[in-house]
């Protein structure tokens, strides 16, 4: 059973119809003891990050990551879900602090490169290093950050808006992705599925 952190932000119901989809039982769940007995874990999120880990913390599911992340088993974060796992964000005053897990910073993209910000909509993997993913996916964003990690060896997948940036990490047990595989169409499902597959 695969468990999606529920902390009152996220696209939850998407992720957990995207596995229904591909045959994985799924239990959204912020119940720690249910979280902690999952065979994988998925923290997934969409918003504010000084939101969200207020309400992480507040449903101390903060503690629930660490202590899952520890076991070895199959972790994803996506979108802001990936973002909190690092250090620190620019967003607001530059005070709020993400979990940890990863040493790195979230840094907001600059306007000097004439783009939209938020990037919404589809992009392409690069490069990529985890065999979850895909090298030339086209794969869905919406973000207005992006995670700079780092140690180089972190990242698993980078994309190009006006600089080429960590769209994806893994270290050991985790993989961690900016876009939305979920809302990534048959190339985001067979991302999902290559992960899931490390939950049997």
């Amino acid at each position: 059973m695969i468990a999606i952190i529920d902390y009152g932000m996220g696209n939850l119901g998407s992720v957990q119809k995207a596995l229904t989809f591909l045959g994985y039982e799924s239990v959204i769940t912020d119940s720690p003891s249910q979280a902690l007995s999952a065979s994988g874990l998925i923290l997934p999120g969409v918003g504010a990050m000084a939101h969200a880990m207020q309400a992480l913390r507040e449903k101390k599911m903060d503690q629930v990551v660490f202590e899952y992340v520890i076991t070895g088993r199959p972790f994803l974060g996506i979108c802001l879900g990936m973002q909190m796992l690092f250090d620190s964000t620019e967003e607001g005053d530059g005070s709020v602090k993400g979990l940890g897990l990863l040493p790195g910073r979230v840094l907001r993209f600059s306007p000097e490169y004439g783009l939209k910000i938020p990037q919404i909509g589809w992009n392409s993997l690069v490069t990529v290093s985890d065999p979850a993913l895909r090298k030339n996916d086209y794969v869905y964003f919406v973000h207005s950050f992006y995670c700079a990690p780092d140690r180089p060896e972190d990242v698993a997948a980078t994309t190009q808006y006006g600089i080429e940036y960590a769209s994806a990490v893994a270290c050991d047990n985790i993989l961690a992705t900016q876009f939305h595989p979920e809302k990534s169409g048959e190339a985001g499902l067979a991302i999902l599925n290559r992960w899931a597959r490390r939950t049997r």
